[in-house]
């Protein structure tokens, strides 16, 4: 029977369980395509870059962390591109076609020769990384239906949290011990059997025939989308300030031997997944009070972190608590964005995921600048705080400016962040 969703009658529950966890599967494939580079970055340095490694690891490490900087780069540069080169494409193709794509960009980095060509195929790899979850999120949200459409977008980015739990240690254990490249093999597999899942999992959608390049590009005009992707890319700074310093907090500042690094970053990644699915349940039942009482609670784990983070408890219960609150913030901002992108809602949808890869470059050298200025590393900290303080004040601007246009808008009229897109009814 076909599987579309169009229709008079519901898609049974089982059916949908199994479509959210194919597309979770892609989130997972992500997380460990493009986390594992972090922590496999020594041993592509040493294969990719001998002669450098020979004479300073160090140096040979800050150049192989280039890698890590073209991926972002792809995932900022790619998202709004395919969204508009492919607006009027159906989503379940598009999704298929993403993630061969990855797949295809995965085994060109394990197969690369040089240093430059691994380079560029991190660059190509990361190109589908916004748009997936973007599309990948508009169709779990409407899998969901009405007044569950942050649960279903929290599925989706699930499959990127817990990767940090499970799919980032194993592929970095694998890539340790039998090579960076077999790691890549690995991670192409994990795409590999996303897009057969897919394939048979995901119900078609057809493509919206009113959709073109030019109405996804209207987003661009819209002040609450930009509005929205700056909360992202300046509020989730805080997350990324203190995540790309955890070790030498852990080590400098708690004085733990660096063992205990790997297990501490285990204990983000349960907090990144625990705060994901409250974050996508607290976006379905009040998206504005959510959105300002995640931001609170990271604000007061920064502050908590920066101020006992020398003691072993601090330091656990207030990353904790920095990575849940930090991650509830992504239903959150991804609902929200779907909200105001209007008829948008492909490109808007993927934007979220570049103003989050800006996120984690803004935070990470904010940081890294104060380390260098010599105030220490509890200072990304308290440059977290400032970016999550500056995140709710945008929010709360955001809210405060559709409040105003609300109140001046003709009586009857729709309000600015009504969801264009109806979550028709789903068939088997």
């Amino acid at each position: 029977m076909s599987s579309r969703i169009d229709g008079p009658t519901q898609l049974s529950s089982a059916r949908i369980f199994f479509a959210l966890l194919a597309l979770a599967m892609g989130g997972f494939g992500i997380g460990a395509t493009e986390f594992a580079a972090m922590g496999l970055l020594p041993n592509m340095a040493h294969d990719l870059l001998p002669s450098l490694y020979a004479a300073s690891p160090t140096d040979a490490n800050a150049q192989a962390s280039w890698i890590i900087a073209a991926y972002a780069l792809g995932v900022v540069v790619g998202a709004p591109t395919i969204a508009v080169l492919t607006a009027r494409w159906s989503r379940k193709t598009l999704l298929i076609s993403l993630v061969v794509a990855f797949t295809l960009g995965t085994i060109a980095s394990a197969l690369a020769p040089t240093f430059g060509l691994v380079m560029v195929a991190r660059f190509v790899s990361a190109l589908p990384h916004g748009a997936y979850f973007g599309i990948a999120s508009l169709v779990a949200a409407k899998l969901m239906g009405p007044g569950k459409r942050g649960q279903g977008v929290a599925i989706v980015l699930g499959g990127l949290t817990i990767s940090n739990i499970i799919g980032v240690p194993l592929i970095t254990w694998l890539g340790e011990n039998h090579g960076w490249r077999v790691a890549y093999f690995a991670v192409a597999g994990i795409f590999a059997l996303t897009c057969v899942a897919i394939s048979v999992l995901v119900p078609a959608q057809e493509a919206d025939p009113a959709a073109s390049m030019v109405r996804e590009l209207r987003a661009f005009g819209r002040p609450q989308v930009w509005l929205a992707l700056a909360i992202g890319a300046i509020g989730f700074g805080g997350l990324f300030a203190v995540y790309s310093y955890v070790a030498p907090i852990v080590t400098n500042i708690t004085r733990l031997p660096a063992g205990m690094v790997p297990l501490v970053l285990v204990l983000v990644g349960i907090g990144m997944t625990v705060g994901n699915f409250v974050g996508g349940w607290g976006a379905d039942r009040n998206l504005k009070r959510s959105m300002f009482v995640f931001f609170g609670t990271l604000l007061a784990g920064l502050v908590g972190l920066a101020l006992t983070a020398h003691t072993l408890v601090g330091l656990l219960v207030f990353l904790f608590v920095v990575a849940a609150s930090c991650s509830a913030l992504s239903p959150a901002i991804q609902t929200r964005i779907m909200d105001v992108a209007s008829d948008s809602q492909s490109i808007a949808a993927a934007l979220n995921h570049s103003a989050l890869n800006i996120a984690n470059a803004l935070g990470a050298y904010l940081g890294g600048a104060t380390i260098a200025a010599g105030l220490g590393y509890i200072s990304p900290v308290w440059v977290g705080a400032i970016l999550g303080l500056a995140g709710v004040g945008l929010a709360a601007f955001s809210f405060r400016v559709e409040r105003r246009n609300a109140r001046r808008a003709p009586e009857g009229s729709l309000p600015v962040n009504a969801p264009v897109e109806r979550v028709p009814m789903l068939v088997e």
